[in-house]
């Protein structure tokens, strides 16, 4: 291999991790509705911010794209894309499905050291009710999932539930919990955890719970856009 491949296989990675930050930076603006939907993501303002060129820029568009969370119109700019009640119609129920599935395979799988950290981040996620920190919340709901998704040691599953619950937890950011859905939520997740902690568990019963948690989650949330759209501009 010549120093000159060498040397383009070293900048290629560089590049994609430019790529990849720069991605991730602005799906979390999205994901925390700091951009919303219909937001224009001007060029010009974002090289500037990121220090960066236009051509990893269109990269991380690009990627944001297939991601589902933003909209490349030509000859007119990269939108952040706007939920619409089909998308979250048709995210829920498939998300409901694999992700009992996932539960239901981790259940045979979890390590100590997992059950452990998803009993940690319960905890996190009580002390942020508690503090009533919407924001923390979600991060800790979040990774709750993520725990035992990641314990099922499926990889397909895995980045299936991953790319699902990226449109999913982009739908929840836009959702503002009311006090009594924090706690049942806590109520939700503590069932589930207890279910993993008992050896006697049925693994059907893990997993029709979150499946029955998510399609719940999916009725409040569809209730609430209703709500929102009835009201007078």
């Amino acid at each position: 291999m010549s120093e000159l491949t060498k040397k383009m296989g070293r900048l290629n990675f560089k590049h994609t991790v430019l790529v990849d930050q720069v991605s991730d930076t602005i799906a979390q603006a999205i994901l925390e509705g700091i951009l919303k939907g219909g937001d224009q993501l001007v060029e010009a303002k974002l090289q500037e911010q990121f220090g960066i060129s236009r051509s990893p820029l269109r990269e991380a568009f690009r990627d944001l794209e297939k991601k589902g969370l933003v909209v490349i119109v030509p000859r007119k700019g990269t939108f952040v894309k706007r939920v619409t009640r089909k998308d979250i119609e048709d995210n829920f129920p498939v998300r409901a499905v694999l992700e009992g599935l996932a539960a239901r395979e981790a259940f045979s799988r979890m390590t100590k050291e997992e059950l452990d950290s998803l009993e940690e981040t319960f905890l996190n996620m009580k002390g942020a009710v508690a503090k009533k920190d919407g924001k923390a919340f979600m991060k800790h709901h979040i990774k709750f999932h993520e725990g035992f998704i990641r314990a099922s040691g499926n990889d397909v599953l895995i980045n299936i539930l991953m790319n699902l619950r990226m449109h999913s937890v982009w739908h929840r950011f836009s959702y503002q919990y009311y006090k009594e859905d924090f706690q049942r939520s806590l109520i939700i997740h503590k069932k589930i955890l207890d279910l993993f902690r008992n050896e006697d568990s049925d693994a059907q019963e893990i997993e029709n719970m979150v499946r029955w948690h998510i399609e719940i989650a999916l009725d409040r949330f569809l209730a609430y856009l209703e709500e929102q759209q009835s009201k007078p501009r």
